[in-house]
């Protein structure tokens, strides 16, 4: 496990390499050269680096590996889109009483979850706000997201708080989207371009905050919101609901500035794909708005982890405030 001197002094490094680079070992430091012009983008002393995730196409040598080993380095390479397909290094999948602690909680914790779907509720009415839209249907959605507080608070069970989570969803999509034509949110079902767009930077951001949650050593599996499934990563799916609004903001931003377009997709057996030669587009748009808040997503896990080791009270867990 990282020390607090290790928070303090050492920085999590995000290398995309579909963009032209490539790492290296070079006089003992961690070097990132451009491919085309074989310049230094940046050199890092190994001992800086709290944790390496390169995402993409980039090869890994064995002298990275030798002094990632070295200096207790967790390295993790990731496809384009995050998902994670090498770990090597200390995971702290050993962290067994970590676990023990989640799985005496293998019906989940609701007061946990209150917190995280209020954190979720609280950046989507931030993000409404910040849209300034101003016709009948969005102020009448912001004034009943804004009460929404007291049904959390009084929720007695998981199906009432994932209704009131679902009724604000569909009033947040409903006034975010308006101008784009919004019909309504169908998970993995692609009825739609932004349907589709939305699966794709959510994915990203699944993958992303599946890797953080395995360098604490966490069982991504056992939940405290989402329950127990074959095969669904539900913790992951719980930590990741407060910065959803990210990969949102991002879309409503893209659409407006023409950077994502419905004509990026193709419709394929009544379902939209993206287009492969858009693929890269929309893979660095995502990157780029998860990566730039990678600091406050690491902050948040590793405050998280502190408060269920240490069964701290629910108003001790983080919260992520979008800005």
């Amino acid at each position: 496990m990282f020390t607090h001197k290790d928070i303090q002094n050492r920085s999590l490094f995000v290398i995309n390499g579909t963009e032209h680079q490539k790492l290296k070992v070079s006089a003992g430091r961690l070097m990132l050269e451009n491919t085309e012009t074989q310049k230094a983008i940046t050199k890092l002393p190994f001992p800086k680096i709290l944790s390496l995730m390169v995402v993409g196409h980039t090869t890994v040598t064995t002298a990275l590996i030798e002094h990632c080993n070295k200096h207790g380095i967790p390295l993790v390479v990731m496809k384009p889109n995050f998902r994670p397909v090498f770990y090597f290094g200390n995971m702290a999948e050993a962290n067994f009483l970590l676990r023990k602690k989640q799985f005496e909680n293998s019906k989940g914790v609701l007061p946990i979850a209150k917190v995280l779907v209020r954190n979720k509720i609280q950046n989507q009415l931030k993000l409404i706000l910040k849209s300034r839209e101003k016709n009948a249907f969005t102020k009448s959605a912001k004034a009943t997201i804004a009460l929404t507080d007291v049904a959390i608070k009084n929720a007695i069970d998981y199906r009432e708080l994932m209704g009131i989570e679902g009724k604000v969803a569909k009033l947040f999509f409903a006034s975010y989207f308006n101008f784009y034509d919004w019909q309504r949110r169908q998970p993995r079902v692609k009825q739609d371009s932004l349907n589709a767009t939305l699966d794709i930077g959510y994915t990203m951001l699944f993958n992303y905050i599946d890797c953080m949650l395995r360098l604490f050593g966490f069982d991504p599996y056992m939940g405290v919101y989402h329950q127990l499934w074959f095969r669904r990563k539900s913790l992951v799916c719980d930590l990741m609901e407060p910065f959803r609004c990210i990969v949102e903001h991002q879309i409503r931003k893209s659409l407006k500035y023409g950077t994502f377009k419905k004509s990026d997709f193709k419709l394929h057996n009544n379902a939209y794909y993206l287009k492969r030669k858009k693929s890269a587009v929309y893979t660095k748009v995502f990157f780029e708005a998860i990566v730039a808040h990678k600091n406050e997503i690491y902050t948040y896990i590793q405050s998280y982890y502190r408060c269920f080791m240490g069964r701290k009270s629910v108003t001790s867990y983080p919260v992520f405030n979008y800005e």
